[in-house]
């Protein structure tokens, strides 16, 4: 009998692991989203999702708890937990809940650039006109990888006591500690759950080896052990640093957009990436905590999901809900519909060049001088061979792999004090970096790297070395072909250099529109300096303090310390008259007043390369007349793309309906760009712009058009005039095929008074088919 029994607990015990080992390795991490919180207790939002994690989890609270990782329950609710595909069904059934998601994995969208744009130097960073002191009373918050707080960017010299009402902690961990936080950085926080959840093993092997937490590759903390997160801070409202550069490069006085403005920091980004999970959960703090602006340089690869899938859009609709600016990066895909942070709400920057380059100089044997980009700060002593990578193939490789200088691929014996001419495959993810790393172990001394697409982007290679486009790179090849057994090259050092023009240009990886979720919204809406930024670095990596990175990431910081000088002049401002603001005072031209050009085929630009254009924040705080916006218009934008009533209940926890919406398209959105995607005869779009300067006299405007190609377009009344600050005045534009035209043309809709220009883009796309129909 005995013996039956322990046969009998041994087979149970044998079935619980099995189940217990199934649904650990089927569970995965799913983000529950269930709206807004329509002002319920934070508690009684938690026992609600350890409630419904009950209920999918019959006869065991232990195992409910234990699947739970965060409770959003301050900017919106719901809830991220480790649930079965089965589980995840079940709950996305149920009352109240709008979506639920995978865990998703978002990537980085990874000085003088202030100087270029049009600010001043000092530490003020006073435009001529308004004073921007206020801007102490600044929060901006970054999701991000976290901050290096010893940096002299991030010093609290001279910076008053803390904004009253900021309910932000400094939340202690590996190597960082409530003292770390000061009058310039007021909070700091991180989070790891969704990450760990994902990637557990990844972050453990990062801590196994080394006791000295200093020299750790990663912590647990809002230490920033990437970069990144002090590169984008630093570059909004990083403080005044007198002898900034890189390895000598670049040298000089840099600072932040907004250096008095506060920095509370939200870490939800590691080596390989940030999570969904964690992102909400920042959101969720950072609502809490009294930021006025949050800074996002990251996003999801193309293309986007829907709004309410997408911890972004989610989280940006929230904070901008309750009256907080967020400014996100377009990403770096740069192929045509590879634009990422779609949602309306949402300010989306665009990257572009400055006017300094950094090249080094080639010579070759034949006395031809040529330069290409780099950082590099090696330099060759003598000149010496120069050869295809293709001619050193080593092993099993082919030419055509030796020619991208691959790993492993170089026969050491050919390479052997020689320059290599390399190749890098167009929109390729190899590190060029390594490419150097590669060359050097087969005892090469140099390289030159041809890239057609990327050409601008500066290396810092491990060699002397830099890169060329397709056109120098075949000139270089034709002299090594010619010259067989004598072609030679010596490269120097990396220089930086300043008026180089044309600029600004839109950078090659700046990913560009349509929308491809809603086309009737611009994507990207604004562009501004993400090529060689020279910014605040952690020394945990490579052991620097400063760093030049480009990105659309690091255009992002460029406009989020713009909406920082914006909302110290204007604090009472919304998120979209800011946005309103950047956009209609946007330029199109470059410095020599010269259409802006797109790399790498210096193309020229369009709407869906720079937005509205080149931020100017010598123009920004007076823009004359703002298209403002109220959370009801994103709900009415929600109701015209489909959302019912059902659907967005729980989204705002409100009485919105979609009966009485005020326009029935999203092109009817009181957004700062006029899109009508699909034209099938004539079509009208109503706009409402509201007086931001404070007037004296009666001030009338009047409407000059420049209409895209083949469109006849009108707008009424032509002339509008305004008596007092804040009043409101709508208008009709109506477009009208006049010709044919195929794909998307691109005009402007200026409102002018005196020298006060209000500039909106018109982009319009003709239908197919059915030409003689309405819209």
């Amino acid at each position: 009998m005995s013996s039956s029994i322990f046969l009998f607990l041994t087979f149970f015990f044998h079935l619980y692991l099995t189940h217990l080992t199934i649904f650990t390795y089927a569970a995965k991490v799913y983000v529950v989203y269930m709206g807004n919180t329509d002002n319920d207790d934070p508690n009684d939002i938690v026992v609600q999702n350890h409630r419904i994690l009950s209920s999918v989890h019959p006869g065991s609270v232990e195992e409910a708890k234990a699947a739970h990782l965060y409770s959003y329950k301050h900017g919106f609710k719901g809830f991220a937990a480790k649930l079965t595909e089965d589980q995840a069904l079940q709950i996305a059934k149920m009352e109240g809940v709008v979506s639920v998601f995978e865990n998703t994995k978002r990537q980085l969208h990874t000085t003088h650039s202030w100087d270029f744009i049009g600010l001043n130097e000092e530490e003020t960073m006073e435009i001529p006109g308004f004073s921007t002191k206020n801007q102490v009373n600044v929060i901006i918050g970054f999701i991000d990888t976290g901050i290096w707080p010893e940096s002299p960017s991030f010093s609290d010299t001279d910076m008053p006591p803390v904004p009253a009402g900021w309910r932000g902690i400094c939340q202690s961990g590996e190597a960082f500690n409530a003292s770390n936080c000061n009058r310039k950085v007021i909070g700091a926080r991180y989070y790891h759950s969704g990450y760990e959840a994902e990637e557990h093993s990844n972050l453990e092997k990062l801590h196994e080896n080394d006791d000295d937490p200093k020299k750790k590759v990663s912590f647990r903390s809002p230490r920033d052990s990437n970069g990144h997160g002090s590169h984008t801070a630093s570059t909004a409202a990083g403080r005044y640093v007198q002898n900034m550069s890189y390895n000598g490069l670049a040298g000089g006085g840099a600072r932040g957009g907004a250096p008095m403005a506060r920095i509370a920091v939200y870490k939800t980004c590691w080596d390989s990436g940030c999570y969904d999970a964690d992102i909400l959960a920042a959101f969720d703090d950072a609502v809490r905590d009294g930021v006025n602006i949050i800074s996002l340089s990251l996003g999801p690869d193309a293309p986007q999901g829907d709004y309410f899938s997408d911890a972004i859009s989610i989280g940006s609709f929230h904070a901008v809900s309750r009256g907080i600016t967020v400014v996100s990066s377009v990403g770096n895909e740069g192929t045509k519909g590879s634009a990422t942070n779609l949602a309306p709400w949402l300010i989306t920057v665009a990257a572009s060049s400055t006017d300094r380059e950094f090249t080094s100089k080639l010579v070759m044997g034949n006395g031809v001088r040529l330069k290409g980009e780099s950082l590099s700060v090696h330099q060759m002593r003598t000149p010496a061979r120069i050869i295809s990578a293709s001619i050193a193939n080593r092993g099993y490789f082919t030419p055509y792999q030796s020619s991208y200088c691959l790993e492993s691929s170089l026969n050491h014996t050919k390479t052997r004090g020689k320059v290599l001419l390399c190749r890098h495959a167009e929109r390729s993810t190899e590190s060029k970096l390594a490419k150097s790393e590669v060359v050097k172990a087969a005892g090469g001394v140099g390289m030159i790297l041809v890239d057609e697409t990327d050409k601008d982007v500066a290396i810092p290679f491990v060699i002397p070395a830099a890169i060329v486009g397709k056109r120098m790179g075949n000139r270089i090849l034709s002299y090594i072909t010619n010259n067989t057994r004598n072609a030679t090259s010596m490269i120097f050092a990396s220089k930086a250099k300043l008026g180089s023009q044309p600029a600004p240009r839109v950078a090659s990886f700046s990913s560009k529109g349509p929308n491809a979720l809603t086309p009737e919204i611009l994507k990207p809406d604004i562009a501004a300096p993400g090529l060689n930024i020279l910014a605040a670095w952690s020394p945990a990596v490579g052991k620097m303090n400063f760093n030049i990175l480009s990105g659309t990431s690091m255009a992002c910081p460029h406009v989020t310390g713009i909406v920082a000088l914006i909302k110290a002049v204007n604090p009472t401002w919304s998120p979209s008259a800011i946005k309103s603001a950047i956009m209609t005072t946007a330029t199109v031209f470059d410095k020599n007043g010269k259409p802006m050009r797109v790399d790498p085929d210096g193309r020229r630009g369009n709407a869906f390369d720079y937005g509205s254009g080149f931020i100017d924040p010598t123009t920004v705080l007076d823009p004359g007349l703002v298209y403002d916006a109220e959370p009801t218009d994103y709900k009415s934008f929600l109701c015209s793309i489909g959302y019912t009533e059902k659907m967005l209940h729980p989204i705002t926890r409100d009485n919105s309906t979609c009966n009485n919406q005020a326009f029935s398209t999203p092109s009817g959105l009181n957004y700062p760009a006029i899109l009508v995607p699909n034209l099938k005869s004539t079509f009208s779009v109503s706009r409402t712009l509201t007086n931001v300067r404070k007037l004296r006299q009666k001030t009338a405007y009047r409407a000059v058009v420049t209409p895209p190609r083949g469109i006849e377009v009108s707008v009424h009344p032509h002339r509008i005039a305004f008596n007092r600050y804040g009043q409101k005045v709508n208008f009709t534009v109506t477009f009208k095929i006049s010709a044919p035209s195929q794909g998307y043309v691109f005009g402007y809709l200026q409102w002018k008074h005196r020298n006060s220009r209000v500039t909106t883009p018109l982009i319009v796309r003709v239908a197919p088919s059915n030409l003689g129909a309405a819209v």
